[in-house]
Parts: structure tokens; C-alpha cells; sequence
């Protein structure tokens, strides 16, 4: 797998400090687009795509033939603009078959109607652990990557794999576990997974946010991982990892778009569908959440 190179273009939105990705293969021009941002305003409540037009720009000048849009797992700071790059590509959509384990987690918390799907119907595809497929003459092989999410997958093409939410650049460490259905337990094993790949394999993680004020970055490699990643360099124990990647968590806000782009992205990049005056609506769920700020002591319920 590691003896072909796709190229990798990557995409940085500063909004969210998401890293998406078009990896193409030089050799027939046929390209993937993984975990791409469908942009949000949530002060007017818009959805718009300059995250998303972009990636089509480079696409046409490029000269590429997009053959899958991929998502690694159901976001929960960014809403996923998989659907939109399919209306204008006609590529199929495709993320792991786990996701409906979060679709029925957050139809619970949603309190979405009986016949919402939870099926991952949703999307064209549906990916298991150890899946291949192919980008071109790229060979891909799907990765089940739980921890993060209940859902999260790896995509390995080639010489490249498409962690996202797992390992972040070494300097920043690994991704949370403390969303509803995350685990660190299940997130050191996936962990483990990804460092039995070749040290040359080069690593495409999902977000950065420029620690310490440097510039953002998206690439590292497996070797410098287990070098210098400062959660993983000094071959922590399971029970070691997970002490201290909870103890992360706990000082951690939740991402400001999470009960958002769930909604949104259990449907695989569609908004909920429009009530009767056409107009569509997003659901937050009071008081399901405990922040991290002493905004709300005390959180209060007022009813009719």
C-alpha cells in the first residue's frame, strides 16, 4: 500500500481549523475529496460554501475527475459540505458503517421522529474495517478508527493516511474521546493500529490550531509520531494514555458548533427538511451538556 504516492492537496479553514483534503492520482487524474466544510454563520443562521468552492476550483484547474467523496467520520465542529460537492461532481458519498451507531445515538438526543433513518442511508456508501477500493490505480484500505467517535474511520492511500480526529501533529497530541460515544480507550487502541503502518508513511491529520502561535499544520509522518508526539513519544501504557488524555478532556470546552453540525451531519451534509413555511431548522437540546466556563452555574428550565 505504501509503494505508490498520491499527491495531496490540503485545505485549511481558520474558522474551525479543519484540514480538508484532494488526493488524487497522478497518473489518471481521478481524485478524492475527504472531509470537506460546508461553512456556517451561525449568527445569521447561514450556510454557504467558500470552503467547499474552493476545493471545486482546484478540482477543474487541476484537470481531476473527482470518483468518491469521503468522510472520515459524523463532525462535530464543522458541518460536512459532502452533499453539496456531490450536486456539482455527481461522485458518490461514502463514510464508515458504524456511523449508524451516532445516527441513533443523537436521533435519542435530538428527539428526532421515528422514521428518521438510522440506516447510513444517507450516504452512497457505507465502508467496514479493512475495506479496499481504489482512487485511480491508487489502492485504498479503510481503517475502523473508533475513540473519537463511535464512527471514525482511516483512509490509507497509498504512502498517505487520512487519520482526522485520532492523531493531531505531535506537538499538539492526540484528538479528544469525550464526546457521547467516545472512548480514550478505544482511541489508544485505534492509535496503536496507526502506528503499526511504515514510519514513512505520511500522516494527514484533521485539525491543527497553531500551538504555541505557530502556523497551522496538517502533515507529519508515523516515524516522527511516534518520535515526538507529546501524548504517545514516551510509549504510554494503555491505563497511562488514558489517565491522561481524560484529564485533557475534562479541561475542554465543546466545540461552540457541536449540537449544530450533528444534526447536520448524521444526514450526511443535509439540513433538516423544511417545515411548512419551507424554511428549515436546527434543534438545540437545553441543558443536556455541562460546559467547562462558570457561564452557567446553575442551569435553569422555565416552562409554560
Amino acid at each position: 500500500m505504501t509503494e505508490q504516492k498520491p499527491e495531496v492537496k490540503g485545505f485549511y479553514d481558520p474558522k474551525t481549523g479543519s484540514a480538508q483534503y484532494v488526493v488524487s492520482d497522478p497518473d489518471t487524474k481521478k481524485a478524492a475529496i475527504i472531509d470537506p466544510v460546508w461553512d456556517y454563520d451561525e449568527k445569521a443562521g447561514q450556510v454557504c460554501t467558500p470552503n467547499a468552492d474552493e476545493i471545486l476550483k482546484y478540482v477543474q484547474d487541476a484537470g481531476l475527475e473527482v470518483v468518491w467523496i469521503l468522510d472520515t467520520h459524523p463532525h462535530a465542529d464543522h458541518f460536512s459540505a459532502a452533499q453539496y460537492l456531490k450536486s456539482k461532481l455527481g461522485a458518490p458519498t461514502a463514510i464508515g458503517e458504524h456511523v449508524v451507531k451516532v445516527q441513533k445515538l443523537w436521533k435519542d438526543i435530538y428527539n428526532l421522529p421515528d422514521d428518521f433513518p438510522t440506516d447510513g442511508s444517507q450516504w452512497d456508501h457505507l465502508f467496514k474495517d479493512g475495506d479496499t477500493f481504489e482512487i485511480g490505480s491508487l489502492p485504498v484500505r479503510v481503517m475502523f478508527s473508533p475513540g473519537h467517535t463511535l464512527a471514525s474511520i482511516t483512509y490509507v492511500v497509498g504512502d498517505a493516511a487520512f487519520v482526522h480526529d485520532t492523531l493531531m501533529m505531535p506537538d499538539s497530541g492526540t484528538s479528544r474521546a469525550d464526546f457521547p460515544g467516545g472512548s480514550a480507550r478505544d482511541l489508544y487502541r485505534s492509535i496503536q493500529r496507526l502506528l503499526e503502518l511504515p514510519d514513512e508513511t505520511r500522516v494527514f491529520v484533521g485539525h491543527d490550531y497553531g500551538r504555541g502561535g505557530r502556523k497551522p499544520q496538517w502533515e507529519t509522518t508515523i516515524g516522527e509520531t511516534k518520535r515526538n508526539n507529546i501524548h504517545l513519544r514516551d510509549n504510554p501504557s494503555e491505563d497511562d494514555y488514558v489517565r491522561i488524555r481524560n484529564a485533557r478532556d475534562a479541561e475542554l470546552p465543546l466545540p461552540h458548533l457541536m449540537l449544530e453540525a450533528l444534526q447536520i451531519n448524521i444526514r450526511g451534509g443535509r439540513t433538516p427538511k423544511p417545515e411548512s413555511n419551507g424554511v428549515s431548522y436546527l434543534k438545540i437540546p437545553l441543558n443536556q451538556f455541562s460546559g467547562t466556563s462558570d457561564v452557567c452555574d446553575n442551569p435553569q428550565t422555565i416552562t409554560d
